[in-house]
């Protein structure tokens, strides 16, 4: 009698001792949730290669309908297809998923097990990991949240909640064709009947503090190309290098162009005419005061490789840059020869790959059309700027319910959450932020994880850490958030 009633009870109904049954089907389905996400990792779909498409996307698609989503589509883009599925529970709210099924570039050389193969290692002071390319960035925790659909489906019970999910396989080259995914007229429809959309991840540092971010930076991803063709100086394919002595060379001409761009210090961005960033609020200012008291710096050194933050700035206004400050980035920069030994040639082509993140205040097109007219006045008109993605910045309300409903499930949990501005890594939310849906967006999920576009990215799967969870840790926390988005 108690299980008949437990099973047709409505989902959203359900009491913290009702977890229990689901609990117990996450422990049970570890082996096969684990199966899964290694599975996951090793079907790459990386954009920047063209590798693992259409694939990619129709793996995606697969976990979605074994998750329960009951339609589920394959949305083909002027680039990498999307994936859209809606799971229809009956329950009285809807609840917008944001997935990534892209992952980084990678080389197998510069890891210490191959990348694909996700393999499960000893890591100090943490425990079990899984290392493999998207092992957290973001297979690791979309996984979980996978596992929680399974296993509340396994326990005898619906969702707690409806699901709208979008998921995109371009996230890692600047989401250049999102809007052709969540603009499509039955998306939009969907999407607007939730609370707001969540992308699954692992908000637990290594010591377990765990961080609820109400934004993100913008991004804007480009190439500089100068060449001697477009230049109409220099050489047209590449020559001897002796001939520098009577022929310009296209490399210092971009490396000249770059450095307009910044000031003396390498830091401050002299772009002319560029937009300018709203100022920190006290709110703010308060959030990042509390989170730099709350976490290590030593321990942040060590694991970015670093001695000093920018202008030696105590940690407090390292933090306040962090968040509030636009950056000029170079990713790489090549031309000419660069193999072993030397090569005597004056190159007709150099490339800067550049990534400029954007803060709230920025647009995108602002930022492209005013480092476009900079080059122009300043003599290097000819340089190619070639935009390869990118977006707005986005920020969320800290009493939307979306976020409200984030701080108490990890208050249930004994755990005190730090409020954060923004995110300084960006993702593609202003499609859900801005119009015209102008929803609540953000980021949820328990565990750990490290080495996003790094080499042995990990994710855990088992933790020696009290306050830190393990994979089921982090499947449970999925769960938890449902049912407190249902209330």
């Amino acid at each position: 009698m108690a299980i008949a009633i437990t099973a047709v009870a409505p989902a959203h109904a359900a009491g913290e001792a009702d977890l229990a049954p689901i609990r117990a089907e996450v422990a049970k389905r570890h082996g096969e949730a684990l199966a899964r996400l290694r599975d996951w990792i090793a079907q790459p779909a990386i954009a920047a290669e063209d590798r693992g498409f259409p694939a990619g996307a129709g793996h995606m698609a697969r976990l979605a309908r074994e998750a329960g989503f009951q339609h589920v589509q394959v949305i083909p883009t002027d680039g990498k297809p999307g994936v859209f599925a809606t799971l229809d529970a009956g329950a009285p709210r809807t609840v917008g998923l944001y997935f990534m099924y892209d992952v980084k570039q990678f080389d197998p050389a510069e890891w210490s097990s191959p990348p694909l193969e996700a393999r499960i290692v000893d890591k100090p002071d943490l425990g079990k990991v899984l290392v493999g390319r998207g092992a957290v960035n973001q297979k690791g925790p979309q996984a979980a949240l996978l596992a929680a659909l399974h296993a509340i489906r396994g326990a005898g019970r619906k969702p707690p909640v409806n699901l709208v999910l979008v998921a995109e396989g371009e996230e890692e080259i600047g989401s250049p064709h999102i809007g052709q995914i969540v603009r499509r007229p039955e998306v939009l429809a969907a999407l607007r009947r939730s609370v707001g959309v969540f992308m699954p991840a692992a908000m637990q540092d290594a010591e377990g503090v765990v961080t609820v971010s109400l934004g993100a930076k913008g991004v804007v991803e480009l190439e500089l190309v100068a060449s001697g063709e477009k230049w109409g100086r220099g050489p047209s394919k590449d020559v001897h290098s002796s001939l520098k002595a009577m022929v310009d060379s296209p490399a210092w001409h971009l490396v000249k162009a770059l450095d307009t761009l910044v000031g003396d210090d390498g830091n401050t961005i002299a772009i002319e005419g560029y937009p300018q960033p709203r100022p920190l609020g006290a709110a703010e200012r308060a959030m990042i005061a509390q989170g730099a008291a709350r976490r290590d710096e030593a321990r942040t050194k060590q694991q970015l490789g670093v001695k000093r933050w920018i202008d030696d700035l105590p940690w407090p206004q390292a933090n306040e840059r962090l968040v509030s400050q636009p950056t000029v980035n170079i990713e790489g920069l090549v031309g000419g020869y660069t193999g072993p030994g030397g090569k005597t040639v004056l190159p007709h082509r150099a490339v800067a790959k550049l990534d400029l993140r954007l803060v709230p205040g920025m647009r995108k097109d602002a930022a492209v059309a005013a480092l476009k007219a900079h080059l122009a006045k300043r003599g290097f008109g000819d340089i190619e700027v070639n935009v390869s993605g990118g977006y707005d910045p986005t920020e969320t309300a800290a009493d939307a319910p979306l976020i409200q409903a984030q701080l108490a499930t990890l208050r249930k949990a004994g755990i005190e959450p730090l409020l954060w501005p923004r995110n300084a890594g960006s993702y593609p939310g202003y499609v859900f932020t801005g119009e015209p849906l102008k929803l609540a967006a953000g980021h949820f999920g328990l565990g750990h994880g490290g080495g996003a576009h790094a080499p042995d990215e990990y994710y855990l799967i088992e933790s020696t850490h009290p306050k830190v969870r393990g994979f089921d840790g982090a499947t449970m926390s999925f769960v938890e958030y449902l049912y407190e988005l249902a209330r």
